[in-house]
């Protein structure tokens, strides 16, 4: 008679699961504020600790929204996660993860609420897990909000040894007098952009052939003129920029911010563009801000054209706020209290819909 099968045998390990999934219920707890309600059970005892089916979070408990309306995103980190994975280093990813949809959701003024993570590997892997999930929580209290749930897939068929995969999704909410969605942009207004922490998650695909494959780097090697590995400098994690933003939108006049844009994959030119009204087109002073020598450093490792550098990369501007002429010092300074380099880098002007970096 052959060997029966179970789940372990096909790839599948529900003992370990049930371990991993317990070990992350602290690092879901730590994020949770007093609006996520906690499910009628505790987690009994050898059990799964998952909890319910769903979660639930109280979106207006003392009245402070009048006219809420939801806000959405999702997002994932990218071919990051090879570098993460030959560096043996998994607990800053999960920041990228968080950041890549709460800065898109803070484009809107919205605050994040809730966040929900998706993890797909080819085995259980509970060190990884918590590792991975680790970076999550630490950007859920980095941006302020809440991580109530996700899934793990284990994926035997899907990925090879040593793949993973990260998704997550985000919720907040906006008034609906206070959404930002740049139709109040107009010719004259400045361009403010905030510093990155680097690389942020785009591009990944061209470093890696630049770094790993056209230079013949690995990610130990030290780079002199970043001052540290090529490791350290490409997973440095993707800044969090919500409550810097929402701390600046609460300091300024309401009518002060026009537009806000979080600048990844297609550079300023690209995301910039996307909140313009039409007829209203926008010129970017390069040398207005310091550009980090990581990008002076692939542009020079890889012959890579300066057209495509500011295409695919953020050149040092993570994220760009387009506001009246008049608030446009007092918005820099405001992020300057808030820990965020801020420059004025440009400028709205009518013509065409488009972004010129001069």
């Amino acid at each position: 008679m052959s060997e029966p099968w179970d789940y372990k045998r096909a790839g599948l390990d529900l003992g370990t699961y049930a371990e991993t999934i317990a070990g992350l219920q602290p690092l879901l707890a730590r994020t949770h504020d007093p609006r996520v309600l906690r499910p009628p059970f505790p987690p009994r005892k050898g059990g799964k600790g998952v909890g319910g089916f769903a979660s639930l979070f109280d979106l207006n408990p003392d009245g402070r929204y009048r006219d809420p309306v939801l806000v959405t995103c999702t997002d994932g980190v990218g071919s990051k996660l090879k570098v993460a994975a030959l560096a043996g280093k998994f607990d800053t990813v999960g920041i990228d993860l968080v950041a890549m949809s709460v800065n898109d959701l803070v484009c809107t003024g919205g605050e994040p609420l809730v966040f929900l993570d998706y993890l797909a590997m080819p085995a259980d892997d509970t060190a990884l897990s918590l590792a991975l999930v680790k970076g999550i929580s630490d950007g859920c209290v980095e941006a302020g909000c809440s991580l109530v749930g996700g899934e793990t897939a284990i994926l035997p068929d899907f990925y090879r040894p040593g793949d993973f995969d990260l998704a997550g999704f985000a919720a907040g909410v906006v008034e609906r007098d206070r959404i930002i969605d740049g139709r109040a942009i107009r010719a004259g207004d400045a361009v403010i952009g905030l510093a990155s922490s680097g690389l942020h998650s785009n591009g990944y695909t061209l470093v890696r052939k630049v770094v790993f494959e056209a230079a013949g780097l690995g990610v130990s090697d030290h780079v002199a003129e970043l001052g540290k590995t090529v490791g350290e400098e490409l997973l440095a994690p993707t800044r969090l920029y919500p409550k810097p933003v929402r701390a600046v939108l609460a300091a300024t006049a309401p009518t002060a911010v026009h537009g806000l844009a979080n600048v990844t994959g297609g550079g300023l030119p690209d995301n910039l563009a996307r909140i313009l009204p039409p007829g209203k087109r926008v010129t970017v002073r390069r040398g207005s801000w310091p550009e980090p020598p990581v990008f002076a450093w692939l542009r020079r490792l890889g012959n890579v054209p300066d057209a495509e550098m500011f295409r695919v990369f953020n050149m040092g501007v993570g994220f760009a706020v387009v506001c009246d002429p008049a608030a446009a010092g007092e918005v820099v300074r405001q992020f300057a209290a808030a820990g965020v380099e801020a420059w004025e880098v440009g400028a709205v002007a009518d013509g065409e819909v488009g972004v010129e970096i001069v």
